[in-house]
């Protein structure tokens, strides 16, 4: 249905495929913020003309181990993942590779880019702007973007995968609440005048609270410049193009790819995948359900959801639907089993 609905806007069914996937993906993985709820705000884009559905990324290598991309204003995900894949056989030549990316829209949640990267064994870093959501530490005003950061290390069972935004939550996740009529949780987010509320329409009129106080508004405000200074796009309250139907996207993504083996002459460390579990057999304080690394709690998630299905809200379903062209029995016999 989500193939059905990007490939009516204008896609071709390849480039609907991969971005259904990363929708489909958060929705698996409890990010509803970044899962089909963008389906409108993707289609939007797309009939708005600020979204080019079959652009064709422009890769340019600055050295051996730079590659810049115009995105060409595609979609984040197509942009993001041929440049990844062009990055990690390049790292394994010459070790480490830095991708900037400009002129591409939303990437979506960052885990998949560097899980995928993970799997086939490389070390992989990724950094993305947003539009200014979250307020300096000691101020009001929406300065700095959510600004998520997220890593990729090679590990057995499965990849160490830290994904995290450097606000309390992202507005997407603030949207849904209020669209769902939920309050948010204390901490999250400030009004208009400055003062904490679990209102969420007031704080979509306000700002998002910087994670961890002034450290993480230290840290979302250094991916900010690091980001806009690698791919020279727009800083702070110039950043448009990831909530909206209407404007260029000119924010900034950077990766690193980077191969272990080249680095230290051996093919893995199997320490790290022992230490993992050490950490998750640390002893539980009373109050705890034992101990959880970075990723542990995502991948239950899909799990599950891939055994039970997605419970997409009612506003969602509906707006895929629609966009889809499909009634809900047309929906399920199409989907015919299949995720997206």
């Amino acid at each position: 249905m989500i193939v059905a609905a990007l490939v009516r806007s204008g896609a071709r069914a390849d480039v609907a495929t991969v971005q259904a996937q990363w929708l489909v993906e958060a929705d698996l993985k409890g990010q509803s913020s970044h899962g089909v709820a963008r389906l409108p705000v993707l289609v939007g884009r797309v009939r708005a003309g600020v979204l080019t559905p079959n652009a064709e990324p422009v890769m340019t290598w600055r050295s051996d181990g730079v590659l810049a991309v115009d995105g060409a204003r595609g979609f984040g995900p197509v942009v993001a993942s041929r440049a990844l894949a062009l990055a990690v056989v390049r790292a394994r030549r010459v070790g480490i590779v830095l991708v900037a990316i400009s002129n591409a829209n939303h990437l979506g949640i960052l885990s998949p880019y560097v899980e995928n990267v993970a799997a086939q064994g490389m070390v992989a870093l990724a950094f993305t702007t947003s539009e200014a959501l979250v307020h300096p530490w000691g101020g009001r005003d929406a300065m700095v973007g959510t600004n998520p950061v997220a890593m990729g290390v090679p590990a057995q069972p499965s990849p160490f995968v830290l994904d995290m935004a450097t606000g309390q939550v992202s507005m997407g996740r603030i949207i849904h609440h209020d669209q769902t009529g939920q309050a948010l949780e204390p901490g999250w987010a400030i009004d208009a005048h400055g003062h904490p509320t679990t209102d969420a329409s007031a704080a979509r009129e306000g700002a998002i609270t910087p994670f961890g106080g002034p450290k993480g508004f230290a840290l979302g405000l250094a991916f900010e410049v690091l980001v806009g200074s690698l791919t020279q796009s727009a800083l702070g309250r110039d950043v448009h193009g990831t909530l909206d139907v209407t404007e260029v996207c000119n924010k900034g993504d950077v990766f690193v790819v980077i191969d272990p083996a080249v680095v230290t002459g051996t093919a893995g460390n199997l320490d790290v995948s022992r230490y993992l579990e050490s950490v998750r057999a640390t002893p539980p304080t009373p109050e705890s359900g034992g101990v959880r690394i970075p990723g542990d709690r995502a991948m239950k998630d899909k799990d599950r959801r891939r055994r039970e299905g997605l419970d997409l809200s009612t506003v969602s379903w509906g707006a895929a639907l629609e966009l889809a062209g499909m009634t809900t029995s047309e929906a399920d016999a199409a989907s015919n089993g299949a995720s997206s």
